[in-house]
């Protein structure tokens, strides 16, 4: 469906201002559907990138402000959101026996078992980019970057 006939506008003031609008209109709608993917595990899509970015490092120790730096969303409470993912005993927690300052984390055998779940329904989830071919989202994905300068 097209923007304008989402949002019930017909004129914009530039076809920048029209592409904006999309984007942050696309944004809002993929954050719903993922909430609704994530939802039947108890996680949001916040826990599910933490889970995501440990399970690749898995078996290792990953140090707090490594995962940060990688993380989607640049502004989580990363220290709350951990305290919940070790509360579901998804991720083990330690500190760092030489430097005390440094937290590291590790996905736990839950939480990769959760992962297992979850895929199949992400991967479905995903499906609904299958409308773009390999050429079009190579091009959306290089306008995305150019866009973030």
């Amino acid at each position: 469906m097209k923007i304008e006939e989402l949002i019930k506008q017909t004129k914009f003031v530039s076809p920048l201002q029209k592409a904006m609008l999309n984007l942050i209109y696309t944004y809002h709608w993929h954050v719903d559907q993922s909430a609704e993917v994530f939802k039947p595990f108890g996680i949001t899509m916040q826990q599910f990138n933490v889970l995501r970015i440990l399970r690749g490092k898995h078996p290792e120790f990953v140090p707090v402000g490594d995962v940060k730096a990688v993380m989607l969303d640049k502004n989580p409470d990363l220290t709350r959101l951990c305290d919940r993912l070790q509360e579901k005993d998804l991720i083990e927690r330690e500190t760092n026996a030489c430097n005390r300052r440094q937290v590291l984390l590790r996905i736990s055998k839950a939480g990769l078992e959760l992962l297992e779940r979850a895929d199949p329904m992400i991967m479905q989830q995903a499906k609904k980019f299958d409308n773009l071919s390999d050429e079009e989202a190579e091009t959306l994905s290089n306008l995305l970057d150019k866009l973030r300068g």
